[in-house]
C-alpha cells in the first residue's frame, strides 16, 4: 500500500454512516484497515446501503460474543496502531473491547469512539442521528430563510464533517503523540462538539457584531444578503452567487449587465430585499447554461447549482478526476491529495468476511484451527 499513513493498521469495527467515512478516509490515505464485522453482518442493510464508504478495506467477522472470537480479536489488537469505533458508551466494554481490555494486550493502541453526544454527559446513553445533534450545537437552528423552518443539510455537518472527518483527524493526531510517547489513548469524538467547532467563525463574528447567533436568513453567508445566495433561472434551474468582495461584486453586477443600473448599496442591510428582487428579476431572464456561460471564467464568484447527478461530468471535475469509477460505481474520488506520498486507487469495497481466513493466518493460526473456528460459527 502507499500514501501518507502507509505502514499503519487500524481496525474498524463495523458500523453505520460517520465510522466507516471516518475508516474511508484512512483507507484512502494508506492505511491498513480492517473492518470486524459482525458473523451476521451479511443481514445488515446497512453494511450494503454504505457500500461505497467501504471501499479499500479488508474484512474479517468474528462474534464477538464468543469468548473464543473475543481472543481473535485481541490477537488483531495486538498488531494495530489504531481503532475506530460508533457503539452507543459502555458497549464496546461489556463487549470485552474497550480501552482498557485492548490496552492490556496493546498500550500503545489509539482507540478512536465516535457518538453523538460524546462519552458522558446528560444525554450520552440516549438514542439520535445526525439531525438531533446538530440541533442542539445550535447548527441545525442557522440554516435556512428567515421566516421558515430550519433545513437539514442533508447528513454532511454532523455525521461526516463534525463526525467522521473529525474522528479521522483525531485518530491521526493520536498515532503522531503514540509515536513519541509509546502509549495509546482515547479519541472521543462527538457529532455535538464537531458540529459546533465547525459554527466557529460564526461565533467569532457574533464577538465582533457581525453576524445575529439568534436569528437565521438574516446574515450575509446564511441567504441574509442577496450577493450570496441562490438564484432560479428561466429554466427552472438554480445558479449559486458568492460575490462577498467588492471587486468580485463589481464582477458580478458587470456579469448581470447592470453596471449602468442605480442599486442599493451592497451593504446596506435595509436595501437587502429590494437588492434581491432585482438579481432575482434578472436571473429568471436567462436559463442556467446562458448564465454559466455569461461568469464561468470570470471573478464574479458564480456557478451553476448541479444535481449530485450531474456533478460527475462537470469539464472542471472531469479534468481534476473529481470523481472516479471503482467497480461500475461512480464516487467521489480521495481528498486531499499528495504531491509525494500518492496513494493507491481505492479497492473495491470487500465482500463480507473476505480476508477472515487470510488475517488469521496471518496471525499464525493453521488452516485446521481456522476451519473449526468458522464449523463453530465464532468467524464467517
Amino acid at each position: 500500500m502507499s500514501g501518507p499513513l502507509a505502514g499503519y493498521r487500524v481496525l474498524e469495527l463495523a458500523g453505520i454512516g460517520p465510522t466507516p467515512f471516518c475508516g474511508m478516509m484512512l483507507a484512502d490515505m494508506g492505511a491498513e484497515v480492517i473492518v470486524v464485522d459482525r458473523v451476521d453482518a451479511k443481514a445488515d442493510f446497512s453494511r450494503v446501503a454504505q457500500h461505497v464508504l467501504n471501499r479499500g478495506r479488508r474484512s474479517i467477522a468474528i462474534d464477538l460474543k464468543n469468548p473464543d472470537g473475543i481472543e481473535l480479536f485481541m490477537k488483531l489488537v495486538e498488531t494495530a496502531d489504531g481503532l475506530i469505533e460508533g457503539f452507543r458508551p459502555g458497549v464496546a466494554e461489556r463487549l470485552g473491547v474497550g480501552p482498557d481490555a485492548c490496552w492490556e494486550r496493546n498500550p500503545g493502541l489509539v482507540y478512536g469512539r465516535m457518538t453523538g453526544w460524546g462519552q458522558e454527559g446528560p444525554l450520552s446513553a440516549t438514542a439520535g442521528h445526525d439531525i438531533d445533534y446538530i440541533a442542539v450545537s445550535g447548527v441545525l437552528g442557522a440554516i435556512g430563510r428567515v421566516g421558515d423552518r430550519p433545513v437539514p443539510p442533508l447528513n454532511l455537518i454532523g455525521d461526516f464533517g463534525g463526525g467522521g472527518l473529525l474522528l479521522a483527524f483525531g485518530v491521526v493526531c493520536g498515532l503522531l503523540e503514540s509515536r513519541e510517547s509509546g502509549l495509546g489513548q482515547v479519541i472521543d469524538a462527538a457529532m455535538t462538539d464537531g458540529s459546533a467547532v465547525l459554527s466557529t467563525m460564526m461565533h467569532g463574528m457574533a464577538a465582533s457584531g457581525l453576524w445575529d447567533l439568534n436569528k437565521k436568513g438574516v446574515n450575509i453567508l446564511d441567504t441574509g444578503a442577496p450577493w450570496y445566495d441562490t438564484y432560479e433561472t428561466s429554466d427552472g434551474g438554480y445558479m449559486a452567487v458568492g460575490a462577498i468582495e467588492p471587486a468580485f461584486y463589481g464582477a458580478f453586477i458587470d456579469g448581470l449587465g447592470m453596471t449602468d443600473v442605480d442599486l442599493p448599496e451592497p451593504h446596506d442591510r435595509a436595501s437587502w430585499p429590494a437588492l434581491r428582487g432585482v438579481f432575482a428579476d434578472r436571473f429568471r431572464q436567462r436559463s442556467r447554461a446562458e448564465w454559466t456561460t455569461i461568469f464561468e471564467g470570470s471573478d464574479a464568484c458564480v456557478a451553476p447549482v448541479l444535481a449530485l447527478g450531474e456533478a460527475a461530468t462537470h469539464h472542471h471535475n472531469l479534468e481534476r478526476q473529481t470523481f472516479i469509477e471503482v467497480g461500475g460505481s461512480v464516487q467521489p474520488a480521495p481528498a486531499p491529495r499528495f504531491s509525494r506520498t500518492v496513494a493507491d486507487p481505492p479497492a473495491m469495497p470487500p465482500e463480507f468476511g473476505a480476508d477472515s481466513e487470510a488475517l488469521l493466518g496471518e496471525l499464525g493460526i493453521d488452516p485446521e484451527t481456522i476451519a473449526g473456528l468458522r464449523a463453530a460459527g465464532v468467524i464467517a
